[in-house]
């Protein structure tokens, strides 16, 4: 079995596209070893990135570093594109996550632009495609660049709630696979589960077990999807105690026993 995606080379894709092997791809929790831009230029939902959770909306464009856990809603009505940008990728990128409300047309316009030339770049077999591709690829980290300084200027400080979940997601794709739990977390974090409970509910709407188990299962379902694993060493590799207890847990996040799932071919 093999990804739908090499990490190591840029790609420019539909955003329909990247949830066409099943929503969970693009929903569940999860990181990517690579910077990925969301440009959505049709419909609206819901994204969650570190731990926080907003709305989106045509002319939003989203940037996720690498290690960031996200996950985003993919509704019918949903359009737009995502760029990753390969994990060898010399182009500058920020640092931190990014959702940028593009309201100028003229930056609008220069966003649709640069991503028509990238593609038409990428599909053509003319000399020096490549190497114009990447021209074209640093293009598009100058406008990112330029408007996450404009939006840094406009935008208000997260509250502590926010950094604490922030903080709890970043330990979470540290110790997702080693079966610790919320309580072992939140020690970590110098507070009680109660309280990063509280934070997440406030963040994003669910609570810190919700977020951890989603992570959990979104791997599970990956490496079921793209390895040939025994199931019970899959379980084993995320930190659950015995084949029984994840199956148990991937079926009541699923609706699907793992082998099922395996069989499905989602």
């Amino acid at each position: 079995m093999t990804s739908l995606q090499d990490p190591s080379q840029m790609r420019l894709m539909a955003i329909p596209r990247l949830a066409a092997a099943g929503r969970w791809r693009v929903e569940a929790m999860r990181t990517l070893s690579e910077g990925c831009l969301l440009w959505f230029t049709k419909g609206q939902g819901r994204i969650t990135i570190a731990g926080v959770t907003r709305g989106y909306t045509a002319n939003n464009a989203i940037f996720i570093p690498a290690g960031v856990m996200h996950g985003f809603e993919v509704g019918p009505q949903v359009f737009g594109y995502a760029v990753f940008f390969g994990r060898d990728s010399t182009v500058t990128l920020p640092k931190a996550p990014q959702h940028l409300r593009i309201r100028e047309v003229h930056a609008q316009q220069e966003l649709n632009v640069t991503l028509d030339m990238i593609q038409r770049e990428m599909d053509s077999d003319t000399p020096a495609h490549d190497r114009a591709t990447r021209h074209y690829l640093g293009l598009l980290g100058v406008w990112l660049e330029r408007q996450t300084i404009r939006a840094a200027a406009e935008a208000p400080q997260p509250d502590a709630a926010r950094r604490l979940v922030e903080r709890y997601t970043k330990l979470m794709e540290r110790y997702f696979k080693t079966g610790a739990g919320v309580g072992e977390m939140a020690a970590a974090l110098g507070v009680t589960s109660t309280h990063l409970t509280r934070c997440c509910r406030q963040s994003c709407g669910r609570p810190a077990i919700a977020l951890l188990q989603d992570r959990r299962i979104f791997e599970a379902r990956r490496l079921l999807a793209e390895t040939d694993l025994k199931v019970s060493v899959i379980g084993q590799s995320l930190g659950f105690a015995s084949p029984a207890y994840f199956a148990r847990a991937f079926q009541a996040q699923t609706g699907q026993s793992p082998s099922a799932f395996r069989r499905a071919g989602l």
